[in-house]
């Protein structure tokens, strides 16, 4: 589960033309202790410091976002007044987290800020997940090349040598993947 931003520590950044709409969203941050501005045409650089982005969906395009579509650094929530399948599809490819309908009315701004905080985290997690998960597929051709050298150090076969390479890695407190690092480079220096 979760936790529950502390909101009262955000900082909103509404990038939207003037329109009462963005009056309405101003006010529920307001009552929420959400520091916000509006800004327009685009945002900029120190922008990508901000705790959460509303956009409008409905008049927004790439060049706006001082980053590639899809990887803004905090949620998003789409400002949506048309429901034009184009409009929404592009909202998504900017990674719009959450969304709230046009006109903004009274409500609806905490639910938003709670659901894209939490598909945010959820992302940011998978990503670091993959990342982790890539790096150690990249790390594979050293653990086969550990698992020779400890074969040709007397280990009987490729599964005794897993299992020392395990026990290894264990012993220096690493991963299996750095323990063969380890040993790849050692085995390297004593050939140089």
């Amino acid at each position: 589960m979760m936790e529950r931003p502390d909101l009262a520590l955000w900082d909103a950044v509404i990038l939207h033309r003037p329109h009462p709409s963005v009056d309405a969203l101003m006010r529920q941050l307001a009552v929420l202790n959400v520091s916000a501005r509006a800004v327009w045409p685009q945002l900029d650089e120190a922008d990508a410091a901000a705790d959460v982005v509303f956009f409008d969906a409905d008049s927004g395009h790439d060049e706006q976002f001082p980053w590639p579509p899809g990887f803004a650094p905090m949620p998003m929530i789409a400002l949506i007044g048309s429901e034009a399948p184009g409009r929404i599809e592009w909202a998504i490819r900017q990674g719009s987290n959450a969304h709230l309908l046009k006109p903004v009315g009274s409500t609806g701004v905490y639910s938003a800020l709670l659901v894209a905080a939490h598909a945010f985290q959820s992302v940011r997690a998978k990503s670091d997940d993959i990342r982790v998960l890539e790096n150690r597929l990249s790390q594979r051709p050293s653990v086969v090349h550990a698992v020779i050298v400890l074969m040709r150090q007397g280990a009987r076969d490729e599964a005794a040598a897993m299992k020392t390479l395990r026990s290894i890695a264990m012993n220096w407190r690493m991963t299996i993947e750095e323990a063969a690092e380890t040993i790849c480079n050692n085995e390297r220096q004593r050939g140089a």
